[in-house]
């Protein structure tokens, strides 16, 4: 069937073996419809059709220049089936957070230049900022991005603080306040606060955040935040010390 990523395997059911072999052509990169048939060797139509189906259970998912890329509930289900302490600490914490807070609530990790939301949980009603688990943001933008920059070693810090909206100078001042907040900087009309989240050796190794629409949160949302979310930081990191016996 396929050219260059047909599954190693079959399991005799066709549209899954067909479906299987789009995502392992899709993870190898980002494709448009013309790539992805040119990779599997499958017919436009029918390829074109499970991709969309893929999408549709957010399996893919598509840039802005039409290509679809791995979507985030690949990473869902991934963090869903391994041990992760922070995000299972989080998840006992966050929904208290959200109560409090009305917004939406994420926690995030650096890896590289990159964050990925490990954690997440929204409101059940009114306007969102909806940030799907595995969703993926740059380092230069958005309060979690200042925490996470703002606890790192100072070379890494120099060299993702060059493209970013924000100084070394903010960054020494967030680490100095302990928290960090954004108004319209990952995305036009979303506000967030943020604070660093601390592993059982003192270690930040996490950014927990409360975001929603700046007409909400206010263009200072630390000031209304800040505290609430600090606690709920030190929750997290009271869940990652080890049990005493």
């Amino acid at each position: 069937m396929g050219k260059d990523s047909a599954s190693p395997t079959t399991s005799g059911i066709g549209v899954l073996d067909k479906s299987v072999v789009v995502l392992h052509a899709i993870a190898e990169a980002p494709c448009n419809l013309t790539e992805l048939c040119d990779r599997t060797g499958l017919p436009r139509a029918t390829a074109h059709r499970l991709a969309v189906g893929l999408e549709t259970h957010r399996l893919l998912a598509r840039n802005s220049s039409g290509r679809w890329y791995p979507g985030p509930a690949l990473a869902e289900l991934a963090a869903a089936s391994s041990h992760d302490p922070v995000r299972e600490a989080a998840l006992m914490v966050l929904p208290r957070l959200r109560e409090i807070t009305g917004e939406s609530v994420q926690v995030y990790r650096r890896e590289g230049a990159e964050r990925v939301c490990i954690a997440a949980m929204e409101p059940p009603t009114g306007l969102r900022d909806t940030v799907p688990v595995g969703t993926r943001f740059p380092m230069s933008a958005g309060s979690a991005a200042k925490v996470l920059l703002a606890w790192t070693d100072s070379s890494t810090q120099r060299a993702l603080v060059h493209d970013s909206v924000f100084s070394e100078r903010a960054l020494h001042e967030i680490r100095r306040r302990g928290w960090a907040q954004s108004a319209g900087e990952r995305a036009a009309g979303v506000a967030s606060v943020s604070a660093p989240v601390r592993d059982a050796t003192g270690d930040v190794v996490a950014a927990i955040s409360v975001s929603g629409p700046i007409d909400r949160m206010g263009r200072r949302p630390g000031a209304r935040w800040a505290a609430d979310l600090l606690a709920a930081a030190d929750a997290i990191h009271k869940r990652l010390q080890p049990t005493r016996t």
